[in-house]
């Protein structure tokens, strides 16, 4: 087989499997609710709140098992032995720096969350267990698909000069399978700088650091904000607008500021 139509094939066949294991996790669990005979009709999919959080770790669990038995992500120690501490903490801050003005930009070109997604991640959000879900293996598997698989083979495809290329295709990707436009408009705009940071560091370590902020913060603000997530981001300036853009100001002073550490910083250990 050619060599670039193999790269092609393989970061098809990645992205199929995430999505069977997927499946398979929400049919497993919603079979065994049936012998039980504790299967419910008042939820997405018939799927309790539990559930639909199980056949999420379970789907993730397996993922990363998978991705890392098979060396479709290889996974080494160097790049931790390099103590990249700065860039893990820089990271972070980029993360906390990019929330609000990307929701500024979600709402000024009028992206939204439907309603049934909605009403998802609130049924997931909204238990403990949930955290495990989204905000710690949602990061690592699909970090180790769309970086360090996906990505590490479109580098290999576009090469040095146009990695960019590949870059942006792996963001598109990781935008459209979240299957809904309010999140796949911020995941392609994270998926970007997700990636670059995978370019330059040839590790998925700092991109699991910034996605696992991004969650977490997700996470923190729906359970101790449940009003927000139904309004606006003025809401939380309690409508004042010239607080609201000060807001705003504040996190471009965190995130520009850690973009320039972050490549002043990141190397390939």
């Amino acid at each position: 087989m050619n060599k670039n139509l193999r790269i092609c094939f393989d970061v098809a066949w990645y992205i199929i499997v995430f999505f069977c294991v997927q499946l398979a996790c929400v049919l497993l669990l919603s079979g065994v609710k049936v012998i039980l005979g504790n299967a419910t009709i008042n939820s997405i999919a018939g799927f309790d709140d539990y559930s639909l959080i199980a056949a999420t770790i379970l789907s993730n669990v397996i993922a990363i098992v998978l991705f890392y038995k098979l060396k479709w992500t290889p996974m080494s120690r160097a790049y931790i032995k390099s103590r990249p501490w700065g860039v893990l903490l820089w990271a972070v801050f980029f993360s906390l720096g990019s929330i609000l003005p990307l929701e500024w930009i979600s709402e000024m070109l009028n992206v939204q969350l439907s309603s049934d997604y909605a009403e998802l991640f609130e049924r997931i959000l909204g238990k403990p267990l949930g955290y495990l879900a989204v905000g710690i293996l949602a990061p690592i598997a699909e970090e180790m698909l769309f970086r360090g698989a996906v990505l590490r083979k479109l580098l290999g495809l576009f090469g040095e000069k146009k990695h960019w290329i590949a870059i942006f295709i792996s963001a598109l990707l990781f935008g459209l399978v979240h299957g809904n436009i309010a999140q796949g408009f911020n995941a392609v705009l994270l998926g970007m700088m997700l990636g670059w940071l995978y370019y330059r560091t040839g590790s998925i370590i700092p991109g699991i650091a910034l996605h696992w902020t991004n969650n977490t913060v997700a996470y923190v603000m729906f359970n101790l904000m449940p009003s927000m997530n139904d309004g606006k981001l003025i809401d939380l300036f309690h409508g004042d607008n010239r607080l609201m853009m000060m807001g705003i100001g504040c996190s471009l002073l965190i995130l520009l500021p850690s973009l320039l550490q972050l490549y002043l910083r990141a190397k390939k250990a």
